[in-house]
């Protein structure tokens, strides 16, 4: 009887010595049969267990861009910096240079690339570099769906998910969201930012050249970047733009004249929100996000703000508010009117007193060393800025500006007892008596004791009524209270409520909102949200025409004669607390009203966040006591000579002094005001408009501002579509038909650097390089000077002259070079095989430009 086949039969009888251990052809084939049908049925399990998730929720982020009113960018708000677009809005070479250089058989393939996977294993089982093997498809499903993923298992489920796009999803959907998924280097997501980014321009308007070099460098946009590496980008940039003209992407004449284009160079990694920035930035944030303190914000919150994609456009006047700067700058940088103590902080509003938009705001000199906005956060006691106040509560009650009251100083109240019990004896500046002197002139003076004597008999309660009518916020933290003193600027304020109320005044009693969001755009262009302008009446005409008539006085005669210097109408009020903690000029012509606040704190410590208390602010320069009269005053001047550049002059209304007249009792017919309708008139030619809202008994004022719109076009007007009393004034915003100026930019230091790379420089700073060679002892083609020099201030679009050294006149012979110079280790397949995107020192763009 036969012996019985044992399942394992080793080692094998009747078979050598080397045979009878080695495993039969049934063995062989059974164990690939086997694995084949495992790895089969593997295959069939992933396939029907793995689906095509959601897309990852920051991949349809988009940057927030917030704008001066000009137009130009200020800074972002961002999770990523990026902005989407649709495929068919490209030129048709932009998506395929991405296909030619990452997978040059995208539009064919079924979303992988079985031998590239299969080179790849080889490669990686030999013990050779980790290579990967990642079609456009795959990149694409890794950065849409997956987010990054190394491990064997996650690559074969992302293999799987990219065979399912593939089937599901035409190819130009798969390129649309790959161009605007992928990271480019400098913290852009996106064809979009990257072509903003590297050349200022939309990604519809990039030449051949310029998306052959931003698909070059996408396997490592961070260390390829021409700015970085300028010799590696345009071996990148030939190596695409050869592919595209191949694959036939390109003409041959396209490919002929294909030059590596011009680039704009990377910026200095900074804190985008430093300097002036950061506090724009987050006054747009607190205005337009839903909060406790703002419960009726458009947008429900911060990641709306980051994520939406929306345009910002802010009602700040980039050159105001650079000017805001310099003038701050005469306080210690500069020392123009010698150099203040370091812990005195200047503020500044400047806004439009007819729709309450903010021109220019100052708190601060750097958002990321003092987050702490001086202008809007901070309080500081106003002194004898109330004082108008007190005369508009006056001037409700039947007082009038030729009223006397007693002016000799000190002015002792009995009946009113201080917190010592003494009697109240408030004192004037230097202890000046001034005899019986009437309001306007008691204005003119700043008369302490004459504004005690009447907010006494007035009522200080009726001071406070006005202040909060006028723009001052009632506040729990800083009541203004209803004593004797609160026209003496005892009460501590917010310099934009100052110049809120102030603005109120020139307005002709009509208070606004101030705010610097002009308008919140969807990318598509639809307005989501407009900042407010509308106008509350608070105040009659006649009360603040005296008073604005008064407060012309303190400029004509008084202690605001610097602002004489402008030449055209101002009224203003200068203001100076007790033991001098804070000086203020606050003033206004028809068109524009400026807050300049000053104080000194006791503590400021910004390496350790510490600002604090209010000191006495040390003289400084030619002023030995820091009043509202020294350089608060000049400060304002200064600005506002910037402000009322080009602006039209405009008279105050006409003060007449009440004359005494029977006034019969109002009849019921007489009680109604006479409202009227502002039509929109945006387009249409000044003298019509005016024309038109004149018939309807409406105040028409004009504002010139630069435009490349025809001269004399409504560009635009205050109050349109509203219903407003008749005598109310409408402001037209009119084309002078002139463009504004172009913008300076400083001539970069190339000195030193290779020719080609200075020029890119100059190219980078909106400048145009020309050469001009000598003889130096530096090495050929290299910049050894610039016409106009490193430093100088032109206007963009200028030519700089770069100087290149054409060697030593007479060179001494040296022995030829010899030829060693090393190559580059790079493994380039160019088949989107070099770990797509990932291959980077920051692939997720966490370390960016901060």
């Amino acid at each position: 009887m036969a012996r019985r086949r044992r399942f394992w039969n080793y080692p094998r009888p009747r078979k050598g010595p080397v045979q009878r251990w080695l495993p039969s052809w049934r063995i062989v084939v059974g164990t690939l049969l086997t694995g084949t049908a495992l790895g089969a049925g593997l295959f069939v399990a992933a396939w029907s267990t793995t689906t095509i998730p959601k897309n990852l929720d920051e991949v349809n982020n988009q940057a927030t861009t917030v704008y001066w009113s000009n137009g130009k960018p200020i800074g972002q708000f961002a999770e990523q910096k990026r902005e989407l677009v649709e495929l068919d809005d490209l030129p048709a070479y932009v998506g395929n240079a991405v296909v030619a250089s990452e997978d040059d058989t995208f539009w064919t393939n079924n979303g992988i690339d079985v031998k590239g996977i299969a080179r790849a294993a080889l490669n990686n089982l030999q013990g050779g570099g980790r290579q990967g093997a990642s079609t456009l498809t795959q990149q694409y499903v890794e950065r849409y769906y997956l987010n990054t993923e190394d491990s064997y298992a996650g690559k074969a489920r992302e293999a799987i998910i990219a065979l399912k796009v593939a089937q599901t999803q035409p190819k130009e959907q798969v390129l649309e969201s790959y161009l605007n998924t992928i990271y480019w280097g400098r913290n852009t997501y996106g064809i979009q930012a990257a072509s903003q980014e590297f050349f200022g321009k939309d990604a519809k308007d990039l030449t051949p050249s310029e998306a052959a070099m931003l698909s070059g460098i996408i396997p490592s946009p961070n260390n390829w970047d021409p700015s970085v590496n300028l010799e590696r980008a345009q071996e990148r940039w030939e190596r695409s733009i050869n592919r595209m003209y191949e694959q036939g992407y390109i003409t041959q004449d396209e490919r002929a004249k294909a030059e590596f284009p011009k680039f704009k160079k990377k910026k200095e990694a900074t804190n985008t929100w430093g300097g002036q920035k950061g506090y724009l930035l987050a006054q747009v944030r607190k205005e337009l996000v839903r909060s406790e303190s703002n419960p009726d914000g458009p947008l429900e919150s911060e990641q709306e703000l980051e994520t939406r994609g929306l345009r910002i456009t802010t009602t700040i006047d980039q050159k105001l508010q650079k000017t805001a700067v310099e003038v701050e700058k005469t306080l210690h940088e500069d020392g123009t009117y010698g150099k203040a103590d370091k812990n005195v902080r200047m503020s500044l509003v400047s806004m439009d007193p007819q729709t309450g938009a903010v021109k220019a705001l100052y708190g601060g000199p750097d958002y990321v060393k003092q987050s702490l906005n001086t202008a809007t956060q901070d309080v500081v006691q106003a002194g004898s800025t109330f004082k108008p106040f007190t005369l508009m509560a006056a001037l409700e009650n039947d007082y009038t500006l030729e009223d006397t009251f007693d002016g000799n100083s000190p002015h002792v109240f009995p009946e009113i007892k201080g917190e010592d019990g003494q009697p109240w004896a408030p004192a004037n500046f230097g202890l000046v008596d001034y005899g019986q002197v009437s309001l306007a002139d008691a204005t003119k003076d700043s008369v302490n004791t004459a504004y005690a004597e009447l907010n006494v008999e007035n009522g200080p309660e009726k001071t406070v009524d006005v202040a909060h009518r006028a723009g001052i916020r009632k506040s729990e933290n800083y009541p203004i209270e209803a004593v004797p003193s609160n026209v003496l600027g005892t009460a501590s304020v917010y310099p934009i409520d100052l110049a809120r109320a102030y603005s109120t005044i020139a307005a002709g009693g009509y208070r606004t909102t101030p705010h610097i969001v002009a308008k919140v755009e969807t990318l598509d262009g639809t307005t989501l949200y407009e900042g407010p302008q509308e106008q509350e009446k608070e105040f009659d005409a006649d009360v603040t025409t005296a008073a604005t008539y008064a407060m012309t006085k303190v400029v004509e005669e008084g202690s605001g004669r610097t602002a004489q210097e402008l030449g055209r109408p101002v009224a203003g009020k200068t203001g100076t607390s007790q033991d001098n903690r804070s000086a203020w000029f606050a003033g206004f012509v028809p068109q524009l009203t400026t807050v300049v606040g000053l104080r000194q704190y006791e503590t400021l410590d910004l390496e350790a966040g510490k600002i604090s208390g209010q000191d006495q602010i040390d003289g400084f320069g030619e002023w030995e006591e820091i009043t509202g009269s020294s350089w608060p005053a000049r400060a304002w001047t200064d600005f506002m000579q910037v402000a009322t550049e080009g602006m039209e002059t405009e008279e105050f209304p006409e003060y007449v002094p009440p004359q005494p007249t029977y006034t019969p009792s109002p009849t019921p017919s007489e009680t109604e005001e006479e409202k009227v309708t502002v039509p929109n008139l945006v387009g249409q030619d000044v003298a019509k408009a005016t024309q038109e809202l004149e018939k309807l008994g409406l105040v028409v004022r004009t504002q010139a501002q630069n435009s490349d719109q025809r001269k004399g076009q409504v560009l635009q007007m205050s109050g349109a579509g509203q219903e407003v009393p008749v005598g109310t004034t409408v402001t037209l915003v009119v084309s002078t038909g002139q463009p504004d100026q172009p913008e300076q930019v400083v001539v970069p230091n190339v000195v030193g650097q290779p020719r080609t790379t200075a020029e890119q420089m100059i190219y980078g700073d909106a400048l145009n390089p020309a050469v001009r060679e000598e003889f130096s002892d530096q090495p050929v083609g290299i910049v050894i000077g610039t016409e106009p020099g490193q430093g100088s201030s032109v206007d963009q679009g200028s030519t700089v002259t770069l100087i290149v050294s054409k060697g030593p006149e007479n060179p001494v012979p040296t022995d030829p070079p010899s030829d060693d110079g090393g190559g580059d280790n790079g493994n380039d397949n160019g088949n989107g095989n070099g770990n797509g995107n990932g291959n980077d020192d920051d692939p997720l763009g966490v370390l960016g430009d901060n």
